[in-house]
Parts: structure tokens; C-alpha cells; sequence
């Protein structure tokens, strides 16, 4: 039988491979999680600082009818460690399908049949297009994002050539994703001007071996740090609802505060057909509010971006969504799967007063 253990003075890299090191306590009585709450707004709210590990796996246990009152904290928390800026972002697949790597939630591997085929890196025209739809939307962020394990050299000689056109052009801040990279990929990207790469965790440590076998938590992780050490802001995030324990999403919200990403995109899984994760039950809706608010108390001044899968997640509860911590969407169709229109997404930070503009990190 596994013990109780310790979390206040977890470090990520003190995390063991394959069992998850987070034991989750029982659900606290309604004074039990009255007193929760209280605790962490006044850490958050009052000492300014970040919540301890077993603060966190305490806050995830709260019954279902606190978790509007766990939404209500994570907003004030935004608003306090962020300003009430939404920041705004689109993507562009510039290189679909035909991925060497074996992610089980992903239609773009080679390794399943899914309908999703490989295709060529899109000509320039058809990047600068999509970049110019995004600016017209009044988004400050532009993300070009590739299916493959790492840049060749090939597609670095695209990257640092589309990179500061892109910016140039439109005035856009460029971001890339472009998986594993070495140290030298790492400062040419950064030269070129790109302003955040992103790099996923995904999923907790004890768990990404069920999710990935052909590379590993720690390659996820040197790529992040080799992000930072180059001067670019990290963007690393989270796919919610592979078939985790809410004790390994608690974990994984310790890597990431380890990791002090200045941007968390957080995905639902939406199962992909061919995929091994295809039969995945969605994410409820509840659950998903939960979990919004508690990676916003769990990384108080990241930014903290809607990204896949929320319109089937979530459905009409993603204003409420945005009124539990969120301050960043991504706008537009994403990767393999439509989004909601930009339009619907404008319409709905109107109707909730909140203001778009770009957003600063306080990690």
C-alpha cells in the first residue's frame, strides 16, 4: 500500500518515473474547505506567493459544490497576479501529419491510421495569410506550429527565414512550435526573433510512459530549459483527460511550477479517430472548470490559455471557463480540429467586460 507523502518540498526532478508520487487526502468537510479556501486566498492574495504542493492536492479534492467558489478564488487571483487583459493567438499548422513520434492522442503520427495525412511545410504566402487573418482579429500572438520530432536543417532555414518576415509584416509577436531542439537550434530560433516556443509537457511524469514511448518526459523537459537558457519565453502545457488520475494532474501541476512556464496552454482531449486514445470518454464539463481554476492557483502569474478541446468540453460553460482563470485564447481553428469562429469568441469576452490585449508574465 502506497503512503502518505510529504509534497511541500517536492522538486520536479525528485519525481519518480513510473508511480505517481502525489497522494491525494480525503474530501474535506463544507468547514474543511471553507478553511481550504480561505488558506490559499490569503497566500495567494495576501503573501503574494505560490501554493505549496500539498496545498494544491488538498484544493483538488474539494466537493463539487465548491468548485464555483474554488472558480470565484482563481479568478481573483488572475486579476491580482495578471490584470484583466485577455491575450489573443492563432495558429497555423505549417507542416501536418507524417510525425515519427507515437503520442497516443495525436492524428498528425505516422504510427496510427488516421485520417490526418502528411503534407509539405506551406509555402510562404499561404504562412504570411494566415498571420494577417490572425492580426485582423486584433490578437498580438501568431504561432507556427509543425508536426515532427525536431527541426532538420531544412526546416530551420524556413523557420529563420519566416520568423522576422512574419513579424515585419504584420507586427505580430512569432511564436513556434517545432518539438525536440538542440542547444543551437535552440539560440538560431531566438535570434531569428521568436518570441515564445512552445513545448508541452502534457501529461505528469509518472504518466507520460503510457502516453509516449518514442521519446521521453526528460527530452520534453531539456528542450524547455534549453527555451529559457536562450532567452525565449517557454510555453508548456497540459492534455487533460488521456486517462491521468487527478493525483497525476496534481503532479503535473508541480513539474510545471518547477518549470515556471510564462504560458500554460490547457487542452482537453478531444479523442482523434485512428488514434489509441480515440475511445476516450471527454472531459466533463465540471471537472474541466475545476481543473482550470486549480492550474490558475497552481501557477498564479502564468498566462493561461484555452486551447483544444474546450468547445466539446466545455459547450457552453466556457465563459464561466474564462471567469475561473483563464486570460488567453487561442482563436480560430487549431491544429486538425475546427475551433469556434473568432467571431463567437469575441463576442463572448464582450459580453464578459474583459479587455484583449497582450499579457505579461509575472513567473
Amino acid at each position: 500500500m502506497r503512503q502518505d507523502v510529504d509534497l511541500s518540498g517536492i522538486r520536479a526532478e525528485d519525481l519518480a518515473a513510473q508511480e505517481c508520487p502525489v497522494t491525494l487526502p480525503p474530501v474535506p468537510s463544507a468547514a474543511g474547505t471553507r478553511a481550504l479556501l480561505i488558506e490559499a486566498a490569503s497566500a495567494l492574495l495576501d503573501e503574494r506567493r505560490a501554493l505549496h504542493p500539498d496545498e494544491l492536492a488538498s484544493l483538488a479534492v474539494v466537493p463539487d459544490d465548491s468548485v464555483t467558489a474554488l472558480a470565484a478564488l482563481a479568478h481573483q487571483v488572475r486579476l491580482a497576479w495578471c490584470g484583466p487583459n485577455v491575450e489573443l493567438e492563432g495558429i497555423v499548422s505549417a507542416k501536418t501529419g507524417g510525425c515519427t513520434e507515437d503520442c497516443n492522442f495525436c492524428s498528425q503520427s505516422s504510427h496510427f491510421d488516421s485520417p490526418v495525412k502528411a503534407t509539405a511545410f506551406l509555402d510562404t504566402g499561404e504562412v504570411l495569410r494566415a498571420a494577417e487573418e490572425t492580426a485582423s482579429l486584433g490578437a498580438s500572438e501568431f504561432c507556427i506550429v509543425l508536426a515532427l520530432r525536431g527541426p532538420d536543417e531544412r526546416t530551420m532555414a524556413r523557420l529563420v527565414e519566416l520568423v522576422p518576415l512574419v513579424h515585419s509584416r504584420t507586427g505580430l509577436n512569432v511564436n513556434v512550435s517545432a518539438g525536440i531542439l538542440t542547444g543551437d537550434q535552440a539560440r538560431r530560433l531566438a535570434e531569428a526573433g521568436v518570441r515564445r516556443y512552445n513545448h508541452n509537457l502534457e501529461t505528469s511524469r509518472s504518466f507520460f510512459p503510457a502516453v509516449v514511448s518514442t521519446h521521453t518526459f526528460d527530452e520534453r523537459l531539456d528542450t524547455c530549459r534549453l527555451v529559457k537558457a536562450n532567452g525565449m519565453d517557454l510555453c508548456s502545457g497540459a492534455l487533460l483527460g488521456m486517462g491521468e488520475s487527478d493525483a497525476q494532474r496534481v503532479e503535473l501541476l508541480v513539474e510545471l511550477g518547477a518549470l515556471g512556464p510564462a504560458e500554460v496552454p490547457v487542452n482537453f482531449l478531444n479523442p482523434r479517430p485512428g488514434t489509441p486514445l480515440g475511445g476516450e470518454p471527454l472531459v466533463a464539463a465540471w471537472d474541466a472548470i475545476r481543473w482550470i481554476a486549480l492550474f490558475r492557483l497552481a501557477l498564479p502569474g502564468a498566462i493561461l490559455r484555452y486551447a483544444g478541446g474546450r468547445e466539446v468540453t466545455l459547450g457552453d460553460l466556457q465563459a464561466m471557463g474564462m471567469a475561473a482563470g483563464i486570460n488567453a485564447l487561442i482563436v480560430g481553428n487549431y491544429l486538425t480540429t475546427l475551433g469556434r469562429s473568432a467571431e463567437e469568441d469575441l463576442r463572448m469576452l464582450s459580453d464578459l467586460r474583459m479587455p484583449i490585449g497582450a499579457v505579461g508574465s509575472a513567473l
